[in-house]
């Protein structure tokens, strides 16, 4: 979808619906239409293993009849008046709920930004599977890498339209490609697995599939011969990769629908120290070529860069229309549409460097423990509980000692956001995207 006849007709399309709700005896409505569009190659052993290719349109209605909403979705091709009747058939005999409607007309975007989302770069399934298989051959070259877990690229488009009843009209697109490998390495009950990946919005600035298939070949080998650790205390190195859930699990504790549930450990402490002076958190939805930029949220807001957490001191909740006014408050644009619902959301978050290296952090520690991979479900966002499973390396020294499994990190967030520093190594191309995390003081259990 670009500004050709595709965002016409869907324009087209979700005005339609809008209209046709208005005359169903809707107060207020809302209509978007999402396509997407997608291209996938696998390949194992040097041989493709599945060609797959998805396209369609679908869309979503809200109405609103006083303070009852009712959401219908369905495919482009259906009847605007049939859903629209549908759709306001049912709110009628919702519940009321005070804190629905759409965004007050002052805060939609009065212009729709051009964030460079779309590569409009054709890519063949024949060159997707030529780059899968350079980045499984790259991969198998590293000695030690005994078996292919398969490796991939992909390539596809994703727009979304959006019309509300009280004059707001907007449409973008995205395009997005990727590349992928995984190995194994090791034999028996020894072998280990691992990978890497690349994913862009722009096809020139993916990663080569060779430096991809290398990355995931040595991610693996340096996990042979792993062995657990001793049961105490430790100080903990997240490795990028990881300290990205750390900072997930950050955004999720100050969503707004959490806090308006009180299903957060932080939804107190607004004003307060949650986080070190080290740590700073902004969410930017207009970076351009950014992994989650959007000119405008689920609702036609636009959105600005906000400083969630400053030195530590937690500033702004994600906030939709309904989780604002639950909260007494109003939305910062963060509202995303899921199916037919708006629910908030982080755009292109981000944990801000700091000026220490990681090599630096890693060289400061007589002993301590490199994380690159948890498991496990052991997170509670009511309380903040964490203890997940974990995998990595030891560090005696200041060095990398050897290999470390099975063994389990635990202790609170509330506490790890205290302590956790940040190291200097920020790549910016995830939608959650954090450096190398530093956290004193967990506990370990392995041996």
């Amino acid at each position: 979808m670009n500004e050709g006849p595709d965002a016409r007709r869907l324009t087209d399309q979700v005005a339609a619906l809008v209209e046709a709700a208005k005359k169903a005896g809707a107060d207020a409505a809302d209509a978007v239409a999402v396509r997407g569009r997608s291209t996938s190659v696998s390949v194992r052993l040097g041989k493709v293993e599945g060609t797959n290719s998805s396209e369609g349109d679908d869309v979503s209605l809200r109405v609103f009849v006083g303070q009852r909403v009712a959401s219908i979705s369905a495919t482009a091709s259906s009847d605007p008046t049939t859903l629209a009747e549908r759709a306001v058939a049912m709110a009628k005999v919702s519940p009321e709920d005070p804190y629905q409607g759409l965004a007050n007309a002052d805060l939609l975007a009065k212009m729709v930004r051009d964030l460079d989302l779309y590569d409009p770069t054709e890519v063949s399934a024949d060159a997707l599977r030529d780059a899968a298989l350079a980045a499984e051959a790259a991969a198998l070259a590293v000695p030690g890498v005994t078996n292919s877990g398969g490796s991939g690229a992909s390539a596809g488009l994703g727009g979304l339209v959006l019309a509300t009843s009280h004059g707001f009209v907007g449409h973008y697109v995205g395009s997005r490609f990727g590349r992928s490998a995984s190995v194994i390495a090791g034999e028996g009950t020894g072998m280990e697995r691992d990978y890497e990946y690349s994913s862009r919005l722009h096809f020139a600035d993916l990663e080569a599939p060779e430096e991809i298939g290398r990355k995931a070949g040595e991610r693996t080998v340096r996990r042979l011969n792993a062995r657990k650790a001793k049961t105490g205390t430790v100080d903990v190195v997240f490795d990028p990769r990881v300290a990205r859930g750390i900072a997930g699990h950050l955004a999720g504790a100050i969503n707004g629908a959490a806090v308006a549930r009180k299903t957060s450990f932080l939804r107190d402490k607004m004003g307060q120290q949650v986080a070190s002076a080290g740590i700073t958190v902004t969410d930017d939805p207009a970076i351009v070529r950014g992994q989650a930029s959007r000119p405008f949220d689920g609702e036609g807001v636009a959105g600005e860069k906000l400083l969630m957490v400053e030195k530590g001191v937690l500033n702004h909740w994600f906030l939709s229309t309904s989780a604002a006014r639950e909260l007494g408050l109003v939305t910062n644009g963060r509202g995303a549409r899921g199916g037919s619902s708006v629910s908030p959301t982080s755009t292109n978050l981000a944990v801000e460097p700091g000026e220490r290296t990681p090599e630096d952090i890693i060289k400061s520690l007589k002993s301590g423990f490199y994380v690159t991979e948890v498991f496990g479900q052991g997170v509670d966002m009511i309380t903040g509980e964490y203890s997940r499973g974990a995998s990595g390396l030891w560090i005696e020294n200041g060095e990398p000692a050897y290999p470390v499994a099975e063994v389990t990190i635990a202790s609170n967030l509330k506490d790890m956001f205290l302590r956790m520093v940040p190291a200097s190594d920020l790549d910016r191309h995830h939608a959650t995207a954090s450096p190398t995390l530093f956290i004193e003081g967990m506990t370990l259990a392995g041996s």
